[in-house]
Order: C-alpha cells, then sequence, then structure tokens
C-alpha cells in the first residue's frame, strides 16, 4: 500500500521540480527517514523550488530563513518579551517552528548562528532561558548552502553537517527540460495551485515503516566493511563513525522503500552512500573537505559486495 502513495508524491514534486526525479526520490527517502537534507549547488539551481514544493504536497507548515551575516540565534528561535499587562516575560516562537524549515544559504551566516539550529537538528527541541520548547511533528530542515569557494561563505563545521542525514545537488537541467525553462514555463507558478498528496497520519505511517524493510545479514557485512575500509584506508583523514553508520542502514532502508521494496539490496546501499558520507569524509590530499564524491566512488570500486574468499 505504500508505493502507490509514494510514486503519487513523487509525481507531484516532480511537476515542480522539472527532470530531477533522482534528487527527488533522495529527497523523499531523507523525509521518511527522519533525517534533514542539505542542498548544495549554485543559486538558481531550483533548490527552494525543491523544499516548497515538497511542503506543499505534504500539506505541512512552511517557513524560509534567509540566513546573512547579520542573522541572530534569536532571529530564529524566537525570543521572550516582557509583557506589562502580566508582568511576566513571554516567550514568542521563531520560524523554526515550523513543519518544514527551509534554512536558505545557512552558510553565509556567523558560526554561532549556524549553531542555533543544533539542538533543534538533534533533540527537536529548543531551550531559551532554560525553558524546552518541542518543535512540531514532523520537522524536517532543508538548508541550502552556496559552494564554499564563494564569497561571503562560512563553512559548517563538522558538528553541523554530521545533523544532516543527506546532502545532495541539484546540477543544471537537462537541456530538453531547461529548453522548457526559456521558452517561458516556470513550474514555480504553479506552487500556488499544488494541492496535498498526504495527510500527517500517512506521512507518519509511512516513517514507520522504515524500520520494517528487512536488512539482512550479509547486507549488514557490507555495510561494515565499507565502515572499515574508510577506518583503515590512508585514503581519508578519519573514518565514517557509528553514526553515519546508522545514517547509512536508515537511509538504504528508506530508499529501499521509496523503490518499491520490503528490503534491501546491495544497490540501495549505493544510492545512498553518497548522499550520506560524502560530507562526513575529508581525503587526506583535501583541505576544502568536498573531495566526497572521490572518496565515495573510490570505496564502492574498493569494498566488495560479496567479500573474496
Amino acid at each position: 500500500m505504500s508505493q502507490p502513495i509514494i510514486e503519487r508524491l513523487v509525481k507531484a514534486v516532480g511537476a515542480i521540480l522539472l527532470g530531477k526525479e533522482p534528487q527527488i526520490r533522495l529527497a523523499i527517502a531523507c523525509l521518511l527517514a527522519k533525517g534533514h537534507l542539505l542542498l548544495e549547488d549554485l543559486p538558481g539551481m531550483g533548490k527552494t523550488t525543491l523544499s516548497h514544493a515538497l511542503a506543499r504536497v505534504l500539506g505541512l507548515s512552511y517557513q524560509r530563513i534567509q540566513f546573512t551575516s547579520d542573522l541572530l540565534p534569536a532571529d530564529i528561535i524566537g525570543t521572550s518579551i516582557f509583557n506589562p499587562g502580566s508582568s511576566h516575560f513571554e516567550f514568542r516562537k521563531g520560524p523554526v517552528f515550523a513543519e518544514v524549515l527551509l534554512a536558505d544559504e545557512i552558510n553565509r551566516a556567523t558560526p554561532k548562528t549556524q549553531g542555533a539550529l543544533l539542538e533543534a537538528m538533534e533533540e527537536r527541541q529548543v531551550t531559551v532561558e532554560g525553558h524546552s520548547y518541542a518543535l512540531p511533528q514532523p520537522f524536517f530542515v532543508i538548508a541550502t548552502q552556496n559552494p564554499v569557494t564563494q564569497m561571503g561563505t562560512f563553512p559548517l563545521p563538522e558538528s553541523q553537517l554530521d545533523r544532516f542525514l543527506m546532502r545532495i545537488s541539484l546540477g543544471y537541467p537537462d537541456p530538453r527540460i531547461e529548453r522548457e525553462l526559456l521558452k517561458g514555463s516556470n513550474p514555480r507558478d504553479l506552487l500556488e495551485s499544488v494541492q496535498a498528496v498526504l495527510t500527517k497520519d500517512e506521512l507518519s505511517t509511512l516513517q514507520k515503516k522504515v524500520d520494517a524493510i528487512h536488512v539482512s545479514d550479509a547486507l549488514l557485512d557490507y555495510v561494515q566493511r565499507i565502515l572499515a575500509y574508510t577506518r583503515q584506508s590512508n585514503q581519508f583523514v578519519f573514518g565514517l563513525s557509528p553514526r553515519a553508520g546508522m545514517a547509512l542502514v536508515k537511509s538504504a532502508r528508506s530508499f529501499a522503500m521509496v523503490q518499491g521494496r520490503d528490503h534491501v539490496i546491495p544497490e540501495d546501499v549505493q544510492a545512498v552512500l553518497g548522499p550520506v558520507a560524502e560530507h562526513r569524509l575529508s581525503g587526506a590530499r583535501d583541505i576544502t573537505g568536498h573531495e566526497g564524491e572521490r572518496l565515495v566512488d573510490h570505496v564502492i570500486k574498493h569494498v566488495d559486495v560479496i567479500p573474496r574468499r
């Protein structure tokens, strides 16, 4: 019963973000795994369109925060304001209290402001002046960042990157799709008329079903060989952590479900290895922290699906 709902969701988002079905499936898999998504690409590639389309077809509340160098943590979380009538301070919630939050150009804010999202993403709550406030459920952060080579950016630290289950790029459109855009067909014009294709209860049910996707012992052996290789090879500064390993298995489960299977196959692990591991790996000769794609390709080529005798 899950597959028709998922395909309906993929089709609805695909009507807005044209020609990007692989990335849409990965984004949906990230959501179903209860993770957060980091989109890294040049400006104008459709990152904001993807986040807004997902919120629309899911029928979830949506907030967008434009990260700038002068943005403060209180601009995200909220602040306490004194009420003269009651003679008490009252907490005014910030835009982080949304079911889908777009943190646009997150690496243009200072590290202190970036850190304001750490507790929210990990604990699904924020703490202000000793009081904790629960965030809505579901709570899905989609952050975008420009390449670190662009001016005015503050690279995300490893602790922040690790909060994102996946990092993906949309890339340039196919020439046929780009021709439609050049003719004046702007899919974003359709956003206001998009209707939700599933309810919150259906989304919650799909998220719970992810843990029921079967993972065999042989598949777990393959994942552990991948983890061990990143920790032992001199290609890497440091290997994937146990949390990264759990993220890999969780993502493979959700991706398998998106693909219509009730069990994980090696191709599912390979499909999500890049989005899950690229932002968590650093090469021994890489000073930028953005050599992850080459490193993941290296892992896939050198770690056998079936161990050699």
